[in-house]
């Protein structure tokens, strides 16, 4: 998945929508007016080409936030909450609101949201969304004159589009469960990427924990490991991510700026 965080007004709202698969739109509104389920509905279907918005993930895949300024106090506030399928994330989540390391609280629950025979069904009309393309894509706030969203687009790798992967990096990283150090290391590689790397990248974050299948599949034995997937040949680099000319040495990473 691509990261893509920027500097944000200290009150916002935002809101996050997984797929099945792992990919992620989300938009972060300082205006707290936006209808940004629909408009993150409407931007799957149009990226995966789906037949119609998604808008049965909403009561199962989905993570808000509410910065607001406690008017007694005068002190920033937070709610947050996420539903069950993306509690798994919460390091991703920190990273592009911005939280470090909150731990995400559960969204209320309700019986008959998102079981697993109303998810088979949907999976047949919508295999797209159980497929991974290793999407984190952020909205702007839509065009008065139209009800689809415009997306930053500069940080991402579209599914069927192979004809531009050359101009890309793919990268994964792969870390041990969410911590303090976990969270550091996001926001340094972050960092240093957007500053340094002079092409697009797309950057998937793999929980050995939760997923160790993807880790024995690219034989990763320690975290962090950096996993230059793109272009080929396949490099990695294990532990320390803060200096840039070994990884740039190690993963031949050739665009990066000095």
């Amino acid at each position: 998945m691509t990261l893509t965080k920027t500097s944000e007004p200290e009150l916002f709202k935002g809101i996050a929508l997984f797929t099945p698969g792992g990919d992620l739109v989300y938009s972060i509104d300082p205006t707290k007016k936006g209808r940004w389920h629909l408009h993150l509905c409407a931007a799957l279907q149009e990226i995966l080409g789906l037949p119609e918005p998604p808008h049965f993930l909403i009561p199962c895949y989905t993570a808000t936030i509410d910065l607001w300024l406690d008017p007694r106090t005068q002190k920033v506030k937070t709610f947050a909450e996420a539903y069950p399928p993306v509690l798994r994330h919460q390091a991703i989540l920190n990273t592009i609101f911005g939280t470090n390391e909150l731990k995400w609280p559960l969204a209320p629950w309700q019986d008959g949201f998102c079981d697993h025979l109303m998810l088979s069904n949907y999976r047949k009309s919508f295999p797209q969304l159980w497929e991974d393309h290793d999407l984190v894509i952020r909205l702007d706030k839509p065009n008065s004159t139209s009800s689809q969203p415009r997306e930053k687009t500069r940080r991402l790798v579209k599914p069927k589009n192979q004809n531009k992967k050359n101009q890309t990096y793919v990268l994964r990283l792969y870390i041990a469960g969410h911590s303090l150090s976990t969270e550091n290391v996001l926001e340094n590689l972050h960092s240093l990427l957007e500053k340094h790397l002079g092409l697009p990248y797309s950057l998937k974050i793999i929980d050995v924990l939760t997923h160790p299948e993807e880790a024995e599949a690219d034989q990763v034995s320690a975290t962090p490991t950096l996993v230059k997937v793109w272009p080929h040949p396949t490099r990695r680099i294990v532990g320390d991510l803060d200096n840039i000319e070994k990884i740039v040495q190690t993963l031949e990473m050739k665009e990066f700026r000095f």
